[in-house]
């Protein structure tokens, strides 16, 4: 059983990881799992965890959500990517991407961990964390010049990434990031149109474990804390983590983290 105190610890985790090229899920599932929880009820948690950051980027973001929604009676279908609308389209079509892959990739997951032991389930987060850093890296080296508005097909590429993320592992930050910036947008436009996506792809995942699963494994008032924990600190941290996404190399985490991932995986399954 979690403590409240371990509690408080995996909303730290998940506020300040969230913003991020390293995955806060593929964090939380590994160390849930080393605290004793099976992969499947670790997987489930961390979705729900994702609830607070959700919380915690609508406050932060919140003059440039109002903005856009602002702009919703200036769209139609024949204009929906020109300057005025472009990103309230880009949000639109990219969520309605990530649900349709993200849910097919939740199915299949929780699938394949009641069918893993921990310790393969840790393994595969390193992996998966190890690929998102070395894109992160490819795209740090490719980034072309900057384009002024996304487009239907970034829409449409961003959000299907961003589906995949449901898998421990997969940075949802970096993996989006990474598309946007190959794209052609420069670094803040990519780190805004990610984080304005994340609002409904946290809050829709959060809300589709609660609905189904409850609080996975976890008493309420820990599981409540372990929320409230992540969007205090996500809301404290984001602007400050959003600068220095722009100065630091995070794929080096990404990789650093999923090769101790794998190493300590393996050791539990030897």
């Amino acid at each position: 059983m979690i403590s409240w105190l371990a509690a408080a610890a995996l909303g730290l985790i998940q506020g300040v990881l969230e913003w991020l090229p390293v995955s806060s899920q593929g964090a939380l599932t590994v160390a849930l799992t080393t605290l004793g929880e099976n992969p499947e009820a670790s997987i489930q948690f961390s979705l729900f965890l994702h609830g607070g950051t959700a919380l915690a980027a609508a406050a932060f973001y919140r003059e440039r959500l109002a903005s856009l929604f602002a702009d919703l009676p200036l769209w139609h279908p024949a204009t929906a990517f020109d300057a005025e609308t472009a990103r309230l389209s880009f949000l639109g079509v990219a969520t309605a991407a990530s649900v349709l892959t993200g849910g097919t990739a939740y199915l299949l997951i929780s699938d394949l961990v009641s069918a893993l032991s921990g310790g393969v389930v840790v393994a595969l987060v390193g992996l998966l964390l190890v690929g998102t850093g070395l894109l992160q890296r490819f795209a740090a080296d490719h980034a072309i010049a900057a384009r002024d508005r996304p487009r239907l097909l970034d829409a449409v590429v961003v959000g299907t990434l961003q589906g995949f993320a449901v898998l421990p592992g997969v940075s949802r930050s970096g993996t989006t990031v990474s598309a946007l910036l190959l794209a052609g947008h420069d670094g803040e436009t990519s780190l805004e149109l990610s984080f304005l996506l994340s609002i409904p792809a946290a809050a829709g995942a959060a809300a589709v474990v609660f609905l189904s699963e409850g609080v996975p494994s976890v008493p309420p008032g820990p599981a409540a804390l372990a929320v409230a924990v992540s969007a205090a600190v996500g809301y404290l941290t984001v602007g400050a983590l959003v600068a220095l996404v722009r100065r630091v190399a995070f794929w080096g985490i990404c990789v650093g983290f999923g090769a101790l991932a794998v190493v300590g995986g393996l050791l539990v399954v030897l």
